[in-house]
């Protein structure tokens, strides 16, 4: 659902909240609560994978099946986790095409159901699905990821206190016993309430992994995508909210952030220039935060 309005042009980019998009060219224009309809006449006229649209007075967002994935990125992944010894991060199957939609439509209904702020799914058919925003009265959802961003450029205190409600977030999720899909800070939305939203649940995580290891899964997915933030701003305070939304947190899965931590220790020792691409500056800054909340003389002690 990360899509920005440009002039008259819509265009997909990542961790933005958009703008609504114009209706675009079609039948007449249907009734507000007829979604189904909608979805089926809509859905052969869109050309992106995901686009907003008014409805009525509504905004809804329609997703449409694209192609199958390839599989050669999660035999990569396959082989990282095992060089790691990391069961966490065994990739997931995201097979894409029609797959994704139904995945994607039964964790919505799932998460709403658990009482978590998602998207409502208004209708459904194999190879198409129309959602609901999480915006309010004319008012859109704010990605974490661009308040993030606004709050670093004010400081490393104006930063802490956002990347906090995001552990708060996360831990929420999993204190109604369940996870998420990608718990990075794009996939996270401020809604005009205050309450934090979740999207993106085109793959099920529950399908390879335990409850335990979907949860551990969901905070170093978070801290891969805030890490080098959080560790340019204050390592040391960033470690005492992570220790402290982690509080009542299973027992498994503090033990196994804690495995994480000493078997990631060797990606401290990534090169750190930009050459060597984002994903690998990402992954050594967790590895040094990991190491130094959970393995150096500063760490505290692990709770039993």
């Amino acid at each position: 659902m990360n899509v920005a309005k440009r002039g008259t042009r819509v265009q997909s980019r990542k961790g933005v909240a958009s703008a609504p998009a114009p209706l675009e060219a079609g039948p007449a224009p249907l009734e507000p609560g007829d979604y189904a309809e909608f979805l089926r006449a809509m859905l052969p006229q869109q050309q992106k994978a995901v686009a907003s649209h008014r409805l009525g007075s509504e905004r809804v967002w329609l997703k449409k099946a694209g192609p199958p994935h390839g599989k050669l990125g999660y035999h990569l992944m396959a082989m990282v986790a095992g060089l790691l010894r990391l069961d966490v991060l065994t990739p997931v199957p995201n097979l894409g095409g029609e797959a994704a939609i139904a995945t994607e439509a039964r964790r919505l209904r799932a998460l709403g159901a658990a009482g978590l702020r998602v998207p409502a799914v208004l209708a459904q058919q194999p190879d198409g699905l129309l959602i609901s925003d999480l915006g309010e009265s004319g008012r859109p959802p704010v990605v974490l990821q661009e308040r993030l961003d606004h709050a670093a450029a004010i400081g490393p205190s104006a930063l802490l206190t956002v990347w906090h409600e995001g552990l708060d977030a996360i831990a929420n999720v999993h204190a109604h016993g369940t996870y998420l899909s990608q718990a990075f800070d794009r996939n996270l939305v401020q809604c005009p309430d205050g309450t934090i939203g979740y999207i993106d649940f085109e793959d099920d995580p529950g399908e390879v992994l335990t409850l335990a290891e979907c949860q551990v899964r969901d905070w170093l997915s978070y801290l891969h995508s805030t890490a080098m933030l959080v560790r340019a701003a204050s390592a040391g305070a960033a470690g005492t909210h992570w220790h402290a939304a982690l509080a009542d947190a299973g027992d498994e899965v503090r033990e196994r952030l804690a495995l994480a931590a000493r078997r990631m220790r060797w990606l401290r020792h990534l090169p750190p220039g930009r050459r060597w691409g984002r994903d690998t500056q990402r992954s050594r800054a967790v590895a040094r935060l990991l190491w130094r909340w959970y393995c150096s003389d500063t760490a505290p002690p692990t709770r039993r």
